[in-house]
């Protein structure tokens, strides 16, 4: 595994001091490049491979994964969210963004808010 290999690594004493600024994705990215190479793989194809493994696909149905792969996916979301995040110390903060959505579009209506006859 990747991933346990890396956190080995950053976490052994002997290695932690040149390991310090490198992040844990990055020697998991390592790894798995290293791994592509040695099974043969160019590597374009563990590159590929690799972005494909780090990508969150829309459509997929989480609800089906089990623990350790749920996990890998919300670490995944965080770290985008982190990467995406405007902080008050960024020079292109804005407080307090009003938005205008268009409304050219006919409005699609939903069956829960329609209202109906029935009191609850």
């Amino acid at each position: 595994d990747c991933g346990l290999a890396a956190e080995q690594l950053k976490n052994n004493p002997r290695h932690k001091a040149y390991l310090e600024g490198v992040s844990l994705r990055q020697l998991q990215k390592l790894y798995s490049l290293l791994k592509g190479h040695l099974g043969g793989e160019s590597l374009a194809e563990s590159l590929e491979k690799f972005r494909q493994e780090e990508t969150i696909d829309p459509e997929e149905d989480m609800n089906k994964l089990d623990d350790k792969e749920l996990a890998k996916r919300k670490s995944i979301m965080d770290e985008l969210f982190e990467k995406n995040r405007k902080k008050k110390d960024d020079p292109d903060f804005v407080y307090d963004i009003e938005v205008e959505f268009p409304q050219d579009e006919q409005l699609e209506s939903c069956g829960w808010d329609v209202e109906s006859g029935e009191e609850i």
